[in-house]
């Protein structure tokens, strides 16, 4: 790899570094380091499927394992969320055609896939233990940051079991295709066509959650109006016949993610020195506020929230 070729891009929350290469047709090597270059490897594997399946992803160009690097298509640089940030754009229309694109990605169902070094690789599923630890995040991470450390043990303690509660209280059991991540800074606009972008997280979970992550979006403020329209748009589009359970799973899913991701930001500032994410968290206490009042399932968590953290956000 040619440093003299690269031009560095700004990072995202991740571990991977990008890089953008000048030549006759531009590409972004993407780097990480030695213990998590496998990482590399599923996201390859992840947008290979979703290519085969006629969702637009960034082809794989090259790679190069051994130096902990692969080298794939460059969208660009415009992002869904940058072109929402505009003045005078219809956000709705947008989400429209993002429902759409979310209709054909769980549409998927094949859960072993075939790497670049010829291996198999099976998508896992998104368990209620792996939905357990992101959450917890929120407990080893952002409650130390704000409650004194003589309240902590007795206030996890009542989290872990809540949380719990609410996992078990989860009513959607077919498995579809989870992103993961889908939000509008993970769809790119390159040649009049939607890209889907940081793919290698994907797992087979619950049909509510991106869309979920796509509503109750931390980066992104949309009216509370706009949020009701979309969501009725993909239960119309997806014909789902069991509003109630949906809603039920929809709401819970969005609080534990925005808990978690309030976590994610307090480590990212704690870990990692990346300041910016802390002004975030406020909204993604506001998503918290707004999806909790509207599940009777959530009433517990939102008397624990309330006491311990309401004059804290």
């Amino acid at each position: 790899m040619n440093l003299d070729e690269l031009t560095k891009l700004s990072g995202d929350a991740s571990f991977r570094e990008f890089y953008r290469k000048k030549s006759k047709k531009n590409s972004i090597v993407v780097y990480a380091e030695k213990q998590k270059k496998k990482n590399l490897v599923i996201y390859s594997a992840i947008n290979g499927l979703l290519l085969k399946k006629k969702i637009k992803a960034p082809k794989l160009l090259s790679h190069n394992y051994h130096e902990n690097y692969i080298e794939i298509e460059d969208l660009g640089n415009h992002t869904i969320y940058n072109i929402l940030k505009k003045k005078n754009v219809n956000k709705v229309n947008y989400y429209y055609k993002i429902i759409f694109l979310l209709k054909k990605l769980q549409k998927i169902k094949k859960k072993k896939i075939k790497t670049f070094q010829n291996l198999n690789y099976n998508i896992p599923v998104y368990s209620n233990k792996i939905l357990f630890n992101e959450s917890k995040l929120f407990l080893d991470w952002y409650i130390p940051e704000v409650i004194n450390k003589n309240k902590r043990r007795e206030l996890n303690s009542k989290l872990t079991v809540i949380i719990q509660k609410l996992l078990n209280k989860l009513k959607c059991r077919e498995k579809i295709f989870v992103h993961r991540d889908f939000h509008v800074s993970n769809l790119m606009e390159h040649n009049k066509d939607i890209y889907i972008i940081d793919t290698q997280d994907a797992l087979y979970g619950n049909i509510s959650y991106d869309l979920a992550s796509l509503i109750d979006d931390v980066r992104l403020k949309t009216s509370n109006k706009d949020k009701e329209i979309i969501f009725q748009k993909f239960m119309k589009v997806n014909k789902y016949k069991n509003f109630e359970n949906f809603k039920n799973d929809f709401e819970i899913l969005s609080v534990l993610r925005n808990l978690k991701i309030i976590g994610i930001f307090q480590r990212l500032y704690s870990r990692d020195k990346k300041k910016n994410y802390l002004k975030l968290i406020p909204y993604a206490w506001n998503l918290i506020e707004y999806r909790i009042k509207k599940n009777k399932n959530l009433v517990e968590l939102k008397t624990i929230l309330d006491k311990y953290f309401l004059k804290k956000r």
